[in-house]
């Protein structure tokens, strides 16, 4: 169990928020893959500077690619409830993907798709970029592509809830909210190993989990 850590000053806060913002523009003018060609927005992610839980996604789907903002579809809707039931806020946390920009079938922006480790390759050094500039205490994975853009592991059913490192930051794999969503949302078994996961990510930053209840 750790402790809580002492708030980043004012003076790391704006640092880290400036070197996001050069991320973000960056990411907005990458060329590296052939997801560029389809996208509407990228999608850098977004947050607080320096947050204790980074959690991290696969890539945009229709409504980031609209928005330019990570998880704010219906998964993103499942992922804020589960940060709310944590005791916490969106602004609290930081969210991203492993790939900034949309990935669909044949790159006709119809039906989603994971992306492809080539994909994930180009792109990744923009996340490893927004790890060091955030600096958070727990990174949580959500789902296979992540997991492997990161630490190049596959298999989240096997590795869900074993705790991991990336560069000496405690890594939490866990299942992605519309791998729960397709298997029937918040009150399922599978939602609720993912709580378990999220409730040792709390004890891993010195915070006592709430009671296991329902997201609303």
């Amino acid at each position: 169990v750790s402790t809580p850590s002492p708030q980043p000053s004012e003076a790391d806060v704006e640092t880290a928020r400036v070197r996001l913002a050069e991320i973000a523009a960056e990411i907005a003018d990458c060329r590296k893959c052939p997801l560029h060609r389809t996208r509407t927005k990228t999608v850098p992610g977004q947050g607080f500077p320096r947050p204790e839980i980074l959690f991290v996604g696969e890539g945009p789907g229709q409504d980031e690619d609209r928005q330019g903002l990570a998880f704010v579809g219906r998964a993103g809707a499942l992922l804020t409830r589960m940060i709310v039931a944590m005791g916490l806020t969106r602004d609290e946390v930081f969210i991203a993907n492993v790939v900034k920009c949309r990935a669909t079938e044949n790159y006709e922006m119809v039906k989603d798709r994971a992306p492809t480790l080539d994909e994930m390759r180009a792109c990744l050094p923009y996340l490893r970029a927004q790890i060091a500039a955030l600096r958070p205490r727990v990174i949580v994975t959500l789902g296979n592509a992540a997991l492997e853009g990161l630490l190049g592991l596959k298999g989240i059913t096997r590795l869900r809830g074993q705790w991991r490192e990336y560069e000496g930051i405690p890594l939490m794999p866990t299942y992605h909210p519309s791998f729960l969503l397709r298997g029937g949302g918040d009150d399922t078994a599978r939602y609720w190993e993912v709580w378990d996961d999220l409730c040792a990510v709390l004890r891993r930053i010195g915070r006592e989990p709430p009671p296991r209840t329902r997201p609303r």
